[in-house]
């Protein structure tokens, strides 16, 4: 199965992520409140992506990204940025980190998000409509 891991302080926007992914398709979904925590989490289960907010407290997305890229073992899992700080020198800086898709927050597009996720772990569109869901 697919393990994601959701990196974000708030506990809003990591149930609301949850809940999500599991509409989307059949993903393990794992959680982390901050950067150091989301390593430690990630040297155990090994994620097939992550999704990083930003600004967290402990050890921000930007540094984690950029640690989690470091390592033998981190340093080709796909993380995506998810963050309110979506101005194009944001963007610039998670791309710098390590990250390679960036998503601002608040997520309107969730089928969106979706297509990203799955093209990011190589999986194919599904073959039905595509599910559209309004922002929480």
């Amino acid at each position: 199965m697919t393990k994601i891991l959701i990196v974000d302080d708030n506990l809003d926007n990591q149930e609301i992520l949850s809940r999500r992914l599991q509409l989307a398709g059949n993903f393990q979904i794992a959680v982390a409140s901050n950067g150091k925590q989301a390593l430690e989490i990630a040297a155990v289960i090994k994620p097939d992506l992550i999704l990083m907010d930003l600004r967290m407290p402990v050890m921000d997305g930007y540094e984690a990204t950029r640690a989690l890229k470091q390592t033998e073992w981190g340093k080709n899992i796909p993380v995506v940025a998810i963050t309110a700080y979506a101005s194009r020198e944001h963007m610039h800086k998670a791309l710098n980190a390590g990250c390679c898709d960036f998503i601002a927050k608040p997520i309107l597009d969730y089928a969106l998000m979706g297509r990203k996720i799955r093209a990011l772990l190589g999986m194919e569109e599904p073959q039905r409509a595509p599910h559209h869901f309004q922002a929480a």
